[in-house]
């Protein structure tokens, strides 16, 4: 049969898996399908195409524009909702708890204190729990799902309104209850969710939000709005326009050209200025003003007024970078293997039971990170004298909150540098690390990076809506700080702390990510100081390549547990010695160019693939088709479990038919079934078909009357290439009654249009929701006009690296193998290239040598 054509997510073949499923319960469990980012040119294209002037293509790009800049302002304010009750129900928060805090000191009844932060921190976290409950895929950062989605695999409600709604409520509330997690990786998701939705007009969940808007009706146009989305997102989060252009770039999207850098550049800026322009007129009543172009801003990094041998890093810093990006990439390494078992364990023990054991497990971490931060506040931080800590109130500026020092546990005039850095939002406490000019203590900075890197490696995972930029960087921060504060007592070196805390950041969160590119410049767009552009590279790189060592970034292991089958960027040297037919699939499931409506039914009822090879039968080589008992089709050995697999789906396929209500199609599976059963107990059942004679599939030949019985022999002929149809497009025709009479010509079939094929996008029907009773299975359906006659195609011989450059750059679900007389002989689909699939394949190529 045809390969999983986007529809395997694992390194098991769909045939092993139809051992123990079958085929109908194959198409209705697994949702995840390839994306068809290529172009389908059909006849009701190619008329759209002729009737395309250059008035109405700029008509097009123009709305195409707009949509662009529509979607940075959303992704703008949804940015600015996120970030406003953030900071009332924070500032709520610990304004009450502090108040607590203050008095009980005094009164001795802290208990009474842990319990309203305790409480506060349950109600948010059990709402943002309930928000997954009702859509599970707004869990996490949702950066490995829209990865998947911008490589070409789209996973089931990742870009739906109501994932958004449950993303951009539940992530508020969750920062907001005190887990160690970010808003910044929900932002992404959310932008990728509004680029997707709002050019569409239209929403499954709400279904009055349905406008009759004919643009943008296809994959290739959503994945690119869904790009510009998931940039926007980066640049509200970090004031990074031309940051969050590179991320969608590095991070997903295979198809890139200069039209869409322009249009993601321009969708970033919009959404960079419009948080910009409203969060610099609410916060400071200066409308116009643009001060605060991110969510996370990382202050203005200088030295202190009448400093001159003050310097932000020297050359000799360099050498420190260097070994702390070592640092962090061991780091990094080890919180992703800590983070991919746990990961492991909630698959196998917590999302099989009963839904509310997450809600369980998300209230646990909350209690234990509060009761954590209390402890750890309390009874390991130190009391140090304020008036000689020399605090820096850079922050005071940019934020409402008053959260530049916490005097929790301590006497007057003295400050607890623990409850500073936890009793306050990651923001601030990230500002703290990076411009405080007084000092924390070794052992609080060391306390709170541990308990820090331990409590956000749970955390991340947990069915609440959790960025990981934040919690990242400010682990990264405390590390640097430490290595600047043991560098200045123990070596006597004057040195910028501020600099190595910002190193520090960038070197565990690149160890965790293992981004470079777009990493780079968020953090010099974060910073506004490009001298930082050298370092920052360095220690990401160095990063990279010492978490590469031992295992692979956070974002794809989270992909890797899901199943996806996520495309590099190239494929290994090694894997040249291959060729396209060595990892084709050779068993195809075809359709001819006029085909019976019983053929196209039980096609579809029975497989699970999302293309079909449109064929006729090369009845001029037959001399060369048979040698001995020996099938050779195309220079294809077709070995007996092939033979096998197809008896096999033959029985399956009449199982199903039976449920036709045709009683003539009935009787047409009754006596396939009575001819595929073995005559003689213990007869080779290769023998026994090449022997017998077998009834095919219903089908008709162009300008020919059905055959009557043919052969196995005639059943592996040689098969001329014409075209691709997909799944979506055959069950279209079915429903929309698009055949014609077998006594009738195929002109009197009905035409359909462009806008009449694309009116169900993105939900095309399903084969099981088609009432079987309203076809006669007699009829013939033309496939000719909607088929794609022009697909890429490669030949046999191709080495891989080629067959994958043009896969994942032209983003392809479905590459057909055709040999040089324009036969097909196999075809190539993202499962046989994914690296463990290769892999496979090479071994099996070392044994044949």
């Amino acid at each position: 049969k045809m390969a999983c054509c986007g529809n395997c997510f694992c390194c098991q073949c769909c045939c092993r898996e139809r051992e123990t499923r079958t085929p109908e319960e194959l198409v209705r469990k697994d949702g995840r399908t390839g994306l068809d980012y290529d172009r389908c040119i059909s006849e009701p294209y190619v008329e759209v195409l002729e009737g395309m002037d250059n008035k109405k293509a700029k008509k097009y790009e123009a709305v195409r524009w707009i949509m662009v800049f529509a979607i940075g302002v959303t992704v703008g304010l949804v940015g600015l909702f996120v970030d406003f009750f953030v900071r009332l129900f924070t500032n709520i928060k610990f304004t009450l708890v502090g108040d607590s805090v203050e008095k009980c000191s005094d009164k001795g009844c802290l208990l009474l204190s842990l319990l309203e932060l305790l409480a506060f921190n349950l109600i948010f976290i059990f709402i943002a729990s309930v928000l997954v409950l009702i859509e599970p895929v707004a869990a996490g950062s949702g950066i490995p799902e829209i990865k998947s989605y911008l490589n070409g695999v789209k996973i089931p409600g990742i870009v739906r309104l109501r994932t958004f709604v449950c993303k951009a409520a539940g992530v508020l509330f969750s920062v907001a209850g005190g887990l160690f997690v970010g808003k910044e990786g929900p932002m992404i998701h959310s932008g990728a969710i509004v680029g997707a939705g709002l050019p569409q007009f239209q929403s499954i969940t709400f279904k009055r939000i349905n406008f009759d808007f004919p643009y943008f009706r296809s994959d290739r146009d959503k994945r690119d709005f869904v790009s510009a989305g998931a940039a926007a997102g980066v640049a509200a989060a970090f004031g990074a326009p031309i940051g969050g252009t590179l991320f969608s770039l590095e991070e997903g999207s295979s198809f890139w050209n200069q039209a869409l850098t322009w249009k993601v550049l321009f969708c970033s800026m919009s959404a960079t200025f419009t948080l910009n322009f409203f969060r610099s007129g609410i916060n400071f009543n200066k409308w116009g003003s643009f001060q605060l172009p991110g969510l996370l801003n990382f202050g203005e990094f200088k030295c202190s007024n009448g400093d001159k041998n003050c310097h932000l890093w020297t050359a000799v810093d360099l050498a420190f970078f260097v070994l702390m990006g070592v640092v962090g990439g061991l780091l990094g390494a080890l919180f992703n293997c800590i983070n991919r078992s746990l990961a492991k364990y909630r698959i196998r023990h917590i999302h099989p039971k009963a839904k509310f054991i997450r809600v369980l497990e998300s209230l646990l971490v909350t209690m234990v990170t509060t009761v954590v931060i209390f402890a750890a506040s309390m009874l390991l931080g130190e009391c140090r004298d304020l008036s000689s800590s020399e605090f820096c109130f850079q922050l005071a500026s940019t934020d409402d909150i008053n959260s530049t020092i916490r005097p929790f546990f301590c006497p007057n005039k003295t400050y607890n540098d623990m409850a500073t850095l936890f009793f306050n939002p990651q923001e601030a406490a990230i500002h703290q690390l990076f411009h405080q000019d007084g000092t924390f203590s070794p052992v609080t900075l060391s306390v709170f990076f541990l308990l820090y890197f331990l409590l956000s490696c749970w955390t991340y995972g947990v069915s609440v809506p959790s960025g990981l930029f934040v919690p990242c960087l400010l682990c990264g921060a405390a590390f640097g700080r430490l290595i600047a504060n043991i560098l200045k007592v123990k070596l006597g070196m004057d040195l910028y702390s501020g600099t190595f805390a910002l190193i520090g950041a960038a070197a565990f969160l690149g160890g965790v990510v293992r981004m470079t590119i777009s990493l780079t410049v968020i953090l010099i767009e974060s910073t506004n100081e490009i001298t930082y552009g050298l370092p920052i590279m360095i220690t990401l790189m160095v990063a990279k390549w010492t978490g590469d060592i031992f295992n692979k970034g956070i974002y794809d292991i989270h992909v890797e547990l899901k199943g996806v089958p996520l495309l590099d960027w190239e494929t290994e040297v090694e894997m040249d010695k291959l060729t396209a037919s060595d990892i084709m699939e050779p068993n195809l499931t075809y359709v001819y160019p006029h085909t019976r409506v019983q053929s196209l039914v039980s096609i579809l009822r029975t497989t699970v693939y999302h293309a079909f090879p449109v064929v006729t039968e090369n009845r001029k080589n037959e001399q060369d088709f048979m040698k001995g008992n020996i099938l050779i089709s195309n220079n294809i050995r077709f070995k007996k479990s092939s033979i096998v697999s197809r008896v096999g789906e033959q029985r399956r396929r009449c199982q199903s038919m039976k449920s036709y209500p045709s009683s003539e199609l009935r009787n047409v599976c009754d006596e396939q079934s009575a001819v595929v059963e073995p005559s003689e107990e213990g007869e080779d059942l290769l023998q026994q078909m090449l022997e017998r004679r077998h009834a095919p599939y219903p089908s008709l030949y162009p300008d020919q009357s059905p055959s009557e019985e043919w052969t196995m022999e005639e059943r592996f002929r040689p098969l001329t290439f014409h075209g691709l149809i997909l799944r979506s497009q055959l069950v279209n025709l079915l429903i929309r009654g698009v055949c014609y009479a077998e006594n009738q010509s195929s002109a009197t079939q009905p035409r359909l249009s462009y806008a009449e094929m694309t009116e169900d996008y993105p939900r095309f029907p399903d084969i099981h929701d088609l009432d079987l009773a309203l076809l006669n299975p007699r009829m013939i359906v033309d496939v000719t006009p909607y088929m794609n006659p022009c697909p890429y195609t490669v030949s046999p011989n191709t080495r891989i690296s080629q067959v994958f450059n043009l896969f994942r750059t032209m983003g392809l679900r479905h590459l057909p193998v055709v040999n040089a007389i324009g036969e097909i002989v196999g075809i190539i689909t993202r499962h046989n290239l994914t690296h463990e699939f290769l892999v496979a394949k090479l071994r099996q190529h070392y044994i044949t040598i």
